[in-house]
């Protein structure tokens, strides 16, 4: 299980626009990598656009904003299309990087049990450090505490 202050699980996976990124070509920025179960589901939608209207305000605290959900990348296209996400969505199918920080769980819905994404949310620092977790994440003013959280903790880094 990863932890605050380790350093983030670096990977590589394909995104939207045919892009392929890795989390170390952002180093020297801070990184919101949220982790979300599904393209176009309500939840995930209003997680998603609440990202898209806050994106200007990370990038002026030299934070840039990454989404991973199991989805592929035909999906995260027409998921950014339709709601003019200003951010990368990086396809995890195999969910090899949602496993490496512990986001891949046994979840039950209607007494089912299932394999799937805890949303989650993972604040890392310039230095490429974990700086903050947020685990079974509540999408309603999420967005806004982790804003606070970088501009309070992670401004002047």
């Amino acid at each position: 299980m990863i932890a605050v202050g380790q350093a983030a699980p670096d990977f590589t996976l394909q995104a939207n626009n045919n892009q392929t990124i890795s989390l170390s070509q952002y180093h020297g920025k801070n990184v919101v990598l949220y982790f979300y179960p599904k393209d176009m589901t309500p939840g995930c939608t209003t997680e998603a656009c609440d990202f898209r209207d806050f994106n200007p305000k990370f990038a002026e605290l030299n934070t840039v904003v990454l989404g991973i959900s199991p989805d592929e990348v035909k999906s995260h296209d027409k998921f950014i299309a339709k709601h003019d996400l200003p951010f990368p969505l990086l396809a995890d199918p195999d969910h090899r990087v949602a496993e490496a920080y512990g986001v891949w769980v046994l979840k039950k819905m209607y007494g089912r049990e299932y394999m799937g994404i805890e949303r989650s949310t993972f604040v890392i620092d310039s230095e490429g450090k974990i700086a903050k977790e947020y685990r079974k994440v509540k999408v309603k003013g999420h967005v806004q505490e982790v804003l606070q959280f970088i501009s309070e903790e992670l401004s002047g880094k």
